[in-house]
């Protein structure tokens, strides 16, 4: 009996991004990233470590680029 294969999609590697990248993704500061997550209007943070946070980095690409398209 012959293996069983399945053919994959190539899976984009998603990464986690610090702040220093959110904020060179976004152009915004600290206080105002923070103040838009506390808004709804940003992607939360996602706990990494017992002092560490970071936000997963697909939803921020996504973010910025929406923001890009206008929506």
């Amino acid at each position: 009996m012959a293996p069983k294969t399945h053919a994959h999609a190539p899976r984009a590697q998603r990464r986690i991004y610090r702040l220093r990248h959110v904020m060179e993704a976004t152009g915004f500061g600290r206080a105002w990233i923070y103040q838009l997550m506390a808004d709804g209007k940003f992607p939360k943070a996602i706990r990494i470590g017992k002092r560490a946070v970071g936000w997963d980095g697909a939803l921020v690409d996504q973010w910025v680029a929406d923001r890009l398209e206008g929506r």
